[in-house]
């Protein structure tokens, strides 16, 4: 008989006893909302909850990270090391993040990445060796190293402009496909030190400013602006009709870098591969092959050392003129 519920089957228990049968209110009441979502802040298992936690340590000091840092994707760069570390801060890059290695020793290099750090509000953070080897790709970071931004290629013509600011004749030295990223850091190193306004690479078959070439530049590419190019040849004529003169360096050279004149005006220094030197075109573009002399049992010197020899002599011309 309908509502007759001593029937067998009219309803349905559960395995704890209780009458489930229907949809009444049980349901209705389970299908209920709970309210919004809290925020990922406010999720004590959420890592965005933990992260404040972990930015109470003290100032001046590494916090732990348990996580493991990103590997990137192009949009940054490391600068592994010491000295190029502590020269990105002083020159205020852009630094991202700076890592140290567990249990790398405390120097004043350290604590004056730590002091900066801390005033500037970077963040600094201790990771195992082994995952600073991994970021760092295996360079030597003597455990230290920093993330910044993917290097921000200067314009060709703004060498120009800084040498004009400064009330003086263009120094500009340019490489012609070479690929050894250390050789450019030196040369960029050397740029600094002998007073040249610049750089200019190809962007192709080229070294590009890799946190190698920044590493061995010292951090002088913080100082030193890099221009990169499509076509090397069509650059350096440009620099012909802005008035300045271009030499190449070459074993075969018609001068010697002792006998060169051009020193004290505007001068773009042009230095070859570590192992074919200039291109014919490039060569064909200069307005003097110069050479450097050598004892003739040594054949010819690596980009990063020519360039360094031609800029102390040009800078040596330049200061006696003056």
């Amino acid at each position: 008989m309908p509502g007759n519920s001593q029937r067998r089957g009219a309803i349905k228990k559960s395995g704890k006893g209780n009458p489930t049968a229907g949809s009444g209110g049980r349901v209705r009441r389970g299908l209920e909302g709970k309210g919004p979502t809290p925020k990922a802040k406010d999720r004590p298992y959420h890592k965005t909850y933990k992260k404040p936690q972990d930015e109470k340590a003290p100032a001046g000091r590494p916090r732990r990270t348990g996580g493991k840092p990103g590997k990137g994707s192009g949009d940054h760069e490391w600068i592994a090391g010491r000295n190029s570390v502590v020269e990105a801060l002083r020159a205020e890059l852009p630094v991202i993040s700076v890592y140290v290695a567990e249990g790398a020793e405390r120097d004043s290099r350290l604590r004056e990445v730590f002091s900066i750090a801390a005033d500037k509000h970077i963040s600094l953070l201790e990771v195992p060796k082994v995952e600073l080897d991994r970021m760092t790709a295996g360079a030597v970071h003597q455990g230290l190293a920093a993330r910044v931004p993917t290097y921000e290629y200067a314009d060709p013509n703004d060498l120009l402009d800084l040498a004009a600011a400064n009330d003086e004749a263009p120094l500009i030295v340019a490489l012609d496909s070479v690929t050894d990223p250390r050789n450019l850091g030196a040369v960029v190193r050397s740029a600094a030190g002998f007073g040249a306004h610049g750089v200019v690479i190809p962007e192709r078959r080229a070294a590009g400013m890799t946190a190698s070439a920044w590493k061995t530049s010292a951090g002088a590419a913080a100082r030193v602006p890099v221009a990169q190019v499509v076509n090397l040849t069509r650059q350096l004529k440009a620099y012909q009709q802005a008035g300045c003169m271009v030499i190449g360096l070459a074993a075969d050279g018609d001068v010697s870098l002792t006998d060169l004149d051009l020193a004290t005006g505007p001068l773009v220094i042009v230095v070859g591969s570590e192992g074919k030197g200039l291109s014919r075109l490039v060569a064909e573009t200069c307005d003097q092959l110069v050479s450097i002399p050598m004892a003739s049992s040594l054949e010819s010197l690596n980009a990063g050392v020519a360039a360094s020899v031609a800029l102390y002599a040009v800078a040596q011309e330049r200061a006696t003129a003056s």
